[in-house]
């Protein structure tokens, strides 16, 4: 049993906070489920009037702040917000509708310097930064878990395992965006905030027992002090299904098909793949078909689509068709760094044995510390530093090397050695 299973067996971690008291733990040892919020479901903020007066509660309550936010995915574009809840001490429960009250900074600024306590943050943030919500420090309950070496570290698994309630979890893939929002909804969304303070000060104090708990600050201030994600480069290479696409031709179909997808989906404002299917745009890219009659043929294209849709597709795929040689898409463009590893033994001998004993080494060690080996160092900046290993191969070098491709202190300290010594091995 690891180090955290045991504390999550252990009863004095279950009753941190607001978890159950020792007898409230049933005899059979199990979750006990938690099916309202404290003080009930609070009403939905649609209004500017009701947002004042939760913003004015929240600025005027104490400790941390828990933040969630419910989005749409795989029913309408984008990653909008289409609910966020929030608790705090002082304050209660919150849900807001972003829809409603699509300017949320106001709320923002009121907790400024306060900290959030967030799920899985790096999901949220994207999200709640286009409403006007972003954190200046945060506590990141996921990650927490999995730097204190916990085997499941879903929302649900977390609570029970840590404070010993059983979460609802039947909502996480309905459609948010649906108006007005179901009652056993809004119930489900109150509860995932009800107990991340509980959650969060258990963690802590698990981790300060660990003595990892430094090392989960470094990793929350490089969450909240990180600038938006640049916009991805090529997303129709991205399409589910493209290593069976090996010309270049077929490539620009894929291109073209993806690319009127896309404005459609975000014109009717629906997920892609509600428009056209990866499979379908595939598979068209496969036959580069000459006509509607040819497209209709093809599975995704079938007799439920209209023949305006038809025209559409196939305009897309006469585009790709029509292109000279000197415009069609390269095959297999490689984003800058290091090949895929599997060419190494072929391409550079020696780098590949440097990323043998690199990877048997952070293994090694992320499984002496009880964590993912991704969170002791990513496999990227491991490949990065074995592929291009800075000269000489001094501690410092390696330390210099790995801060440059954002590992954060305690990464550093870590896993120079480590690397140090990797770079010496031959082929």
């Amino acid at each position: 049993m690891t180090d955290a299973q045991e504390t999550a067996a252990d009863t004095a971690l279950r009753t941190t906070g607001g978890g159950p008291p020792d007898d409230d733990v049933p005899a059979n040892g199990l979750p006990i489920p938690l099916l309202e919020p404290r003080e009930g479901i609070p009403p939905v903020v649609e209004t500017e009037d009701a947002l004042a007066e939760v913003i004015a509660a929240f600025a005027a309550g104490s400790g941390p702040v828990a933040v969630d936010a419910e989005r749409a995915s795989g029913y309408r574009y984008g990653q909008r917000a289409y609910l966020v809840q929030l608790r705090r001490e002082g304050a209660g429960t919150a849900l807001i509708d972003p829809v409603g009250c699509p300017d949320l900074s106001g709320l923002g600024e009121a907790l400024a310097g306060t900290e959030w306590i967030l799920h899985a943050a790096t999901q949220d943030l994207p999200c709640l930064r286009d409403i006007g919500m972003l954190p200046t420090s945060l506590f990141d309950t996921e990650l927490a878990g999995r730097l204190a070496g916990f085997p499941r570290v879903g929302l649900g698994a977390m609570v029970e395992s840590v404070l010993g309630y059983a979460l609802e979890k039947g909502h996480s893939a309905v459609d948010w965006s649906t108006r007005p929002l179901p009652e056993p909804w809004l119930r489900y969304a109150a509860l995932d905030v009800e107990l991340l303070v509980d959650l969060r000060d258990a963690l802590e104090k698990e981790l300060d027992r660990q003595g990892k708990l430094e090392w989960a600050h470094q990793e929350f201030d490089a969450i909240a002090s990180a600038p938006p994600a640049p916009p991805r480069k090529d997303p129709w290479r991205r399409t589910s299904g493209m290593h069976k696409v090996r010309r270049r031709r077929q490539m620009a179909v894929v291109r073209e098909l993806w690319t009127a997808r896309d404005k459609v989906a975000q014109r009717r404002d629906v997920s892609p793949g509600k428009v056209l299917s990866d499979a379908a745009i595939v598979e068209a890219a496969l036959s580069v078909p000459v006509n509607v009659a040819a497209l209709t043929v093809l599975p995704g294209f079938g007799n439920r689509m209209g023949r305006r849709q038809l025209e559409q597709w196939q305009a897309a795929v006469d585009r790709a068709r029509a292109l000279p040689e000197s415009e069609l898409p390269q095959p297999g463009q490689q984003v800058a760094g290091p090949p895929p590893p599997r060419a190494w033994a072929d391409k550079d001998p020696v780098a590949a044995a440097r990323l043998s004993a690199a990877r048997a080494a952070v293994s090694a060690l992320a499984e002496e510390l009880n964590l993912p080996q991704e969170n002791l160092i990513t496999p990227d900046t491991v490949r990065r530093v074995c592929w291009e290993p800075p000269t000489p191969g001094t501690p410092d070098t390696v330390a210099a090397a790995l801060a440059g491709h954002g590992a954060r202190p305690w990464q550093v300290e870590l896993v120079t050695p480590l690397l140090v010594e990797a770079l010496t091995a031959k082929a």
